[in-house]
């Protein structure tokens, strides 16, 4: 195990070298845990095709779900950037259809709410609204708002997010428009109402908030683990 200036380390596991927080506390919001092999003495034959282990035929275990499978069946190297893999791992059919569609949202959506949009945003019930800058945090653990005033939502504390959506859209379909939040502030167990609706690009918002609606699926995916 070795050490990195940017406050990473790099460890082994059984299931390969991952790059994670020094700290554990640390880690992106939709980053999910390695899981358990299921025992080897617990899976004689493979998990999907039912074929039989031997000398011949040997075991592997799927990185993502940690189910025994043969070599066929599991054969599959490919990015699995929620678990912080340093390279492509093993992965059983079904996981790898699941990481290979959420590699379109590292290498694309991620980059969107890095990048953020102009939103018009308003605070509980408050009649006064103020036009910011809305930007996911490069560790991701944050939605750093900035305008005349400074305010941040830990992506951890919030408890609801509601896509808002318009018609405009070409082909008369809806499209994203303002999100509606509710979290709870650092230090207080009071949820808290957000509202957000695009400014004047309106379809630079629309992008951040199709690439956050995908954000907050992961987010809650990494919660029910």
């Amino acid at each position: 195990m070795s050490s990195v200036p940017d406050g990473k380390k790099l460890i082994r596991s059984p299931s390969g070298l991952r790059m994670v927080p020094e700290n554990g506390a640390f880690s992106s919001p939709f980053s999910l845990d390695e899981p358990q092999w299921v025992p080897d003495k617990e899976c004689p034959r493979c998990m999907q095709c039912d074929t039989k282990f031997d000398f011949i035929k040997r075991k592997h275990h799927c990185r993502r779900c940690g189910r025994c499978f043969c070599d066929k069946c599991c054969s599959k190297k490919v990015a699995l950037q929620r678990m912080c893999f340093v390279d492509p791992v093993r992965q059983c059919a079904e996981c790898s259809l699941v990481s290979q569609k959420e590699m379109e949202f590292y290498d694309k959506q991620l980059k969107v709410l890095l990048g953020g949009g102009t939103f018009i945003v308003t605070l509980g019930t408050s009649e006064k609204s103020e036009t910011m800058m809305c930007r996911l945090s490069n560790n991701h653990r944050y939605l750093f708002l900035d305008g005349e005033s400074h305010f941040e939502v830990e992506l951890s504390r919030i408890s609801s997010m509601q896509i808002l959506t318009d018609g405009t859209s070409p082909g008369g379909g809806s499209r994203a428009s303002g999100m509606l939040l509710h979290y709870k502030p650092m230090g207080s167990q009071d949820v808290q109402q957000l509202r957000m609706e695009a400014a004047d690009d309106k379809k630079v918002a629309s992008l951040w908030l199709a690439a956050m609606h995908k954000a907050a699926k992961l987010l809650y995916e990494a919660r029910d683990q």
